[in-house]
């Protein structure tokens, strides 16, 4: 489409059917040349197989810089766990000869294309839709310290913009200028959403920062495999692994990171889960990536302390009494997430544990806690003044205690349960033993929906720290 020339126009594609069809077209009128249209193998086959014209133009250094490479490669990968049938998709010569120099992006059959472009036709122009790993990913750091060319312009669409692509993620058109050699460090896109011009967003390479926020949380961990209050369990810093991000009472196997809470590292942990969850994932912010902070979060007490009031009421606080821990007494683990007082939410009995509610009257100290909660490599923290809120916190308070209290008008219940087990109570499960996403229950219909109301503005007030303090680039 809007190509003329029919004489400076190729095109190949791995499906002889697809080929049969375009000749029909050009026996029908379509204004290209028949032997300019050719099955090939882009991964697999010599160039010597290319039409004459072509290879023309690709061995002469000079008509090869007016070349624009035109792709809209398969975004299919294989990483030794995907099904049986696509577990070696990955496979190709260009995957041998340029592995070194691919490295953790290797099965990416996009990123095999482009590299065999850049390394054997140097100099032309790269023109391709992809998705965004090799801009922003981890796994492409290596290759991109290698491509070096000039990302000229590009543009973003929601990948379910083409046919038979799911998921929420982007996908970019992007113009390479293989002349010019830099290492890709950002671009401005345009984005474009059911073909109307929305915005402009940032894209980072993110390989010049201090760090990812994994490795901030890194530093606050404890070897302690029974002192612990909760585990936060984390994964890669990026938004599309934000539904992996919880807390819960056991520690579960085979997931990517488990963080022992403990008491001097709580405010960390609650910092963590507010900031990957404050702001919801979407197909734009998708590929985007959390960072090691600037150190001015350390002063901001309010900031801590609204972290704090997000993640004991947000629904990835999966701290349950119904599941086994280190700290937990026959039948179930003990919970320390009460934020409340029994006198608070006239409870009709006293709680196992007051932990949430002393640490927050400052009542909890470092020298009193030192035998129950083991502690490494943290700094120092005293809480002896109680914990001071904003507004918005105090507005999440309010509703989680007209919901506690609520609970406990119940007969039958858990005294001690936990958000999530309030929340499992009211909503129910399926047969699967999933918690149902409602409730028949009219007033804690009501409840739930004016805490969630309140706990949005409250992320709302943290959302310009997550920025000021570089957990996010804008």
């Amino acid at each position: 489409a809007g190509l003329t020339n029919k004489y400076h126009i190729y095109a190949s594609t791995l499906d002889q059917a697809d080929v049969n069809v375009m000749h029909e077209r050009i026996d029908h009128g379509a204004n290209l040349l028949k032997s300019h249209v050719f099955h090939f193998d882009f991964l697999n086959d010599d160039f010597a197989q290319l039409p004459q014209s072509l290879q023309d133009i690709i061995n002469d250094d000079e008509k090869r810089k007016k070349l624009v490479i035109y792709i809209n490669p398969p975004y299919a990968e294989s990483n030794g766990k995907v099904s049986v049938n696509r577990s070696n998709i990955q496979q190709s010569k260009i995957y041998t000869k340029y592995f070194d120099k691919l490295d953790k992006v290797a099965p990416e059959l996009f990123a095999q294309f482009i590299a065999r472009i850049y390394y054997e036709l140097n100099g032309c122009l790269i023109a391709e839709f992809s998705k965004l790993k090799i801009l922003q990913s981890g796994n492409s750091f290596k290759f991109r310290k290698s491509f070096l060319a000039k990302l000229e312009r590009a543009f973003i669409v929601p990948g379910n913009t083409f046919d038979n692509v799911k998921g929420k993620f982007p996908i970019g058109f992007k113009i390479w200028n293989t002349l010019k050699k830099e290492i890709f460090e950002r671009v401005q896109a345009d984005i474009y959403e059911n073909e109307i011009f929305s915005g402009l967003k940032n894209i980072y390479s993110y390989d010049f920062e201090k760090g990812k926020i994994n490795n901030w949380l890194n530093q606050y961990k404890t070897n302690s495999n029974s002192n612990y209050i909760g585990v936060l369990m984390a994964d890669a810093p990026d938004f599309q692994h934000n539904k992996l991000v919880v807390f819960r009472s056991d520690k579960p196997k085979g997931h990517g990171i488990n963080f022992h809470i403990t008491q001097k590292n709580l405010k960390v942990a609650t910092i963590y889960l507010a900031i990957r969850h404050c702001i919801d994932a979407t197909w734009l912010n998708d590929r985007d990536q959390f960072l090691y902070p600037n150190d001015d979060w350390e002063n901001d007490k309010e900031f801590q302390n609204n972290c704090l009031a997000f993640t004991l009421f947000h629904g990835q606080n999966r701290i349950s009494t119904a599941t086994s821990s280190p700290l937990g007494r026959s039948g179930g683990a003990t919970n320390h997430w009460i934020p409340f007082t029994e006198q608070e939410v006239n409870a009709k009995e006293k709680f196992a544990s007051n932990f949430m509610t002393q640490f927050i009257k400052g009542k909890i100290k470092p020298v009193e806690a030192v035998n129950i909660f083991t502690i490494v490599n943290e700094p120092q923290a005293h809480y002896e003044v109680p914990l001071v809120f904003s507004e918005e916190a105090k507005a999440v308070f309010d509703a989680g205690r007209a919901l506690w209290t609520y609970y406990h008008e119940q007969k039958g219940i858990n005294v001690n349960a936990s958000f999530y087990d309030i929340r499992a109570y009211f909503q129910g499960r399926n047969d699967k033993g999933r918690m149902n996403a409602r409730s028949e229950d009219v007033r804690y219909k009501q409840l739930i929906s004016e805490l969630r109301k309140n706990l949005n503005i409250l992320a709302d007030k943290i959302k310009p720290k997550i920025y000021e303090y570089e957990f996010l680039k804008e």
